[in-house]
Parts: C-alpha cells; sequence; structure tokens
C-alpha cells in the first residue's frame, strides 16, 4: 500500500477526521487515483472498522467516529471520482420510517455503506411510503434500507412495503430492514429481502443483494 494511502487508511480506523482531510489533498497531489484512494484507503479502512465491530474490538462510538472520519475524507474526494466517473457500488436510499424519529442506528448504517462504495440518498426520519415510492420511481435505486426503532412504527415498514408493491416498482429493487425491534422473522413476514442487526452486517447484505 502506498505510504499515503496507508495514513489515510490509518486516519479513518483512529477516527481522526482532521488527518483524513489533510492527506486526501496530498495524496491526490502526489498523483494517486481518486479510485486508489477510495479503494485502498476509505473502504478497505470501513471494511476493516466492520470486522473489528463484529470481533467485540470496537462498539458503536468508534464505528461512528470512523465512518465521520471516511465521510470527511469522502467529501473531498466526490468531485474527483465524479471527474473520473467512478462507479458506486449501487444507489440505496435510507430513511426511517413513517412515525419514527430516530436516526443515530439509520445514520450509522448510511455512513458505513457509503464507505463500502455505495451511493446513499438519505431520506430522513418519518418517511412517508410515498416518498419511497417516489425516490425509487425518479432515481435509479438498487436497494431501499428502512429503520425503525419503535415497535410502534414496525407495521410502518409493511405499509412502505406494500406501497412500493401497489405502485408496481416493488420488483425494481431489493429491500432492507433494521433497527433495534427488527426480526429475521419480521422480515420475512413483511416480505422484505434481507435484515440486518447492525451496520456492519448491513454493509455485507447490502453487497450480497446487489449482488443477486
Amino acid at each position: 500500500m502506498d505510504p499515503i494511502i496507508r495514513e489515510i487508511y490509518d486516519a479513518i480506523l483512529a477516527g481522526n477526521s482532521k488527518a483524513v482531510e489533510a492527506k486526501v489533498p496530498v495524496a491526490l497531489a502526489a498523483g494517486l487515483a481518486p479510485k486508489q484512494i477510495l479503494e485502498e484507503g476509505m473502504i478497505a479502512a470501513m471494511a476493516e472498522v466492520g470486522r473489528l465491530f463484529e470481533e467485540g474490538e470496537y462498539f458503536v462510538p468508534e464505528m461512528l467516529i470512523a465512518a465521520r472520519a471516511m465521510q470527511a475524507g469522502l467529501a473531498l474526494l466526490k468531485p474527483r471520482l465524479k471527474e473520473g466517473n467512478v462507479q458506486s457500488a449501487g444507489r440505496v436510499a435510507i430513511g426511517s420510517v413513517l412515525g419514527d424519529l430516530h436516526d443515530i442506528g439509520k445514520n450509522l448504517v448510511a455512513m458505513m455503506l457509503e464507505g463500502a462504495g455505495f451511493e446513499v440518498l438519505d431520506l430522513g426520519t418519518n418517511v412517508t411510503p410515498a416518498k419511497f415510492v417516489a425516490t425509487v420511481t425518479e432515481k435509479d435505486v438498487r436497494i431501499i434500507a428502512l429503520s425503525a426503532l419503535l415497535t410502534t412504527t414496525m407495521a410502518s415498514m409493511k405499509t412502505t412495503i406494500d406501497a412500493l408493491a401497489q405502485a408496481g416498482v416493488r420488483g425494481k429493487i431489493k429491500i432492507m430492514v433494521g433497527g433495534a425491534p427488527i426480526t429475521e422473522v419480521f422480515a420475512r413476514q413483511i416480505g422484505a429481502d434481507g435484515y440486518a442487526p447492525d451496520a456492519s452486517r448491513a454493509v455485507a447484505l447490502a453487497k450480497s443483494l446487489v449482488a443477486a
């Protein structure tokens, strides 16, 4: 690995946003390809963050600051990636369903997906089924990610999936769900394509869904 990319990689693991912001321009000035910086410095670092989380060495706070450091670097890299026409892993629309105003888990999943090379459309919280339908209709979305933290808003997940089916767009997308009260059994019951218990496994699930 190039020494500058290694510094970016290490800074993301440490959650050092300022170091990432300082090193990305240095890497670009040194002639390193934006795609190389993205894949070897950022995506690889976030994959390692996911591994450390799953092994119990990292917890949600460490994952969150690492994701924020990655995003700081990605903001500088995005214009160059667009110039080079670097393709994303796929476009994901994510949101907390109607009635749910919680966003910490959703935000972490969104950042981890972005760190894995996905283009993320964050629709925010309290998102209506109609908004999800419109997003699928108007954007080239591969995956819809639904989040719910309250048992009282779990029903909104099924309402959203039903609305996508009624609009005739259900077959165009994969739907993944998550949140504290959600289970694999519930995900199957409402017709989702997959369930992830945490942000790290949400990335693995999204990758498997776009590859399917």
